[in-house]
């Protein structure tokens, strides 16, 4: 059963950085395809940024920029740094693989 477990959320004023970890319990990390994406409060969820076992990163125009997905395989970690951040980023943020959601970490962005 694959379990992923996502952490580094928090409150951070406008302009701030957080970095969050998603980390897998999963055999074969290293193949698979990771997302990051974030649900605002009433908002559907929406993709943030992907990265696949190559290394090729996509991103949402919204994190173009500002933000940076990276992965570990030796840790079967994945990572997302979140630089000059806005208050419109708050949500909660979820890395995704395959079909398995993590349980999320809240980011809220002060104004």
């Amino acid at each position: 059963q694959v379990q992923l477990v996502e952490s580094g959320g928090g409150l951070v004023q406008t302009g701030g950085s957080l970095r969050l970890s998603c980390a897998a319990a999963l055999s074969a990390f290293g193949l698979r395809t990771i997302g990051w994406y974030r649900q605002a409060p009433g908002k559907v969820r929406e993709l943030v940024a992907t990265i696949t076992s190559d290394g090729s990163t996509n991103y949402a125009d919204s994190a173009k920029g500002r933000f940076t997905i990276s992965r570990d395989n030796a840790k079967k970690t994945v990572y997302l740094q979140m630089n000059s951040l806005k208050p419109e980023d708050t949500a909660v943020y979820y890395c995704k693989i395959g079909i398995v959601w993590g349980q999320g970490t809240q980011v809220t962005v002060s104004s």
